[in-house]
C-alpha cells in the first residue's frame, strides 16, 4: 500500500451551526481528506465536496460556504496550492 495521510480539519464556529440545523451533519464533521502519492510521485487529495455534504444532510445551501472555507487549507496541506 502506498503512503497515505488522513487530514482532519474542524472549526467549531463553522461546524456547530450545521450540526444544530441537522444533527446527521456530525457524520461528516470535522472535514476529512485523504492524501497520497501515486507511483510517479504525484500527490492526490480526496474529500467530500461542500455541496455534497449540504445535499447529503438536507442542510440550507448557505451552509456550503462554512464548509468551503476549509478547501484551500486542505489543498495547501496536500502541497497543491
Amino acid at each position: 500500500m502506498p503512503p497515505e495521510q488522513q487530514l482532519i480539519f474542524g472549526n467549531p464556529k463553522a461546524g456547530t451551526p450545521l450540526m444544530v440545523s441537522q444533527p446527521t451533519a456530525a457524520l461528516d464533521l470535522p472535514i476529512r481528506a485523504i492524501c497520497w502519492q501515486d507511483s510517479l510521485g504525484k500527490t492526490w487529495i480526496a474529500y467530500n465536496a461542500p455541496e455534497y455534504v449540504v445535499q447529503r444532510h438536507w442542510l440550507p445551501a448557505e451552509f456550503a460556504k462554512n464548509l468551503a472555507a476549509v478547501i484551500p487549507l486542505l489543498e495547501r496541506a496536500a502541497g497543491r496550492s
